[in-house]
């Protein structure tokens, strides 16, 4: 197992990764809207999004991965009420590629964030 660790993304706010592979294989921790510096972004569902889009770009990066190379995602919603406008941010990073994804509403996500979202991808 290889630990990812990128300054592009926020440090890790617990005991654990950014991500880590496994033979041919990214797994990313879960990415909230902080910047690289540990500042939430605290706008709009559609600002957090894409703060945590830059997030998973970096690891993704750090581990030799693109988006073009998920497998699958799992999106954590504090309200499923915020559902289509994530998903239209959602839809700008992925475009035509369509990853095997979950969607679920939690009750609480890290720092209060709106959104978390951690990925799967191939290593090439």
């Amino acid at each position: 197992m290889k630990i990812v660790q990128t300054d592009q993304a926020p440090a890790a706010i617990g005991p654990y990764s950014q991500g880590v592979i496994v033979n041919n294989m990214f797994y990313s921790s879960g990415q909230i809207p902080l910047t690289a510096e540990g500042v939430l972004i605290e706008g709009s569902i559609t600002e957090q999004t894409h703060q945590v889009f830059k997030n998973i770009e970096a690891v993704l990066l750090a581990a030799g991965a693109t988006l073009r190379t998920v497998v699958k995602t799992t999106v954590f919603l504090q309200d499923m009420n915020d559902f289509q406008e994530m998903n239209e941010v959602y839809s700008e990073y992925f475009g035509d590629h369509k990853p095997a994804r979950s969607t679920v509403q939690v009750a609480r996500l890290p720092k209060d964030a709106k959104v978390e979202i951690e990925v799967i991808a191939l290593i090439k």
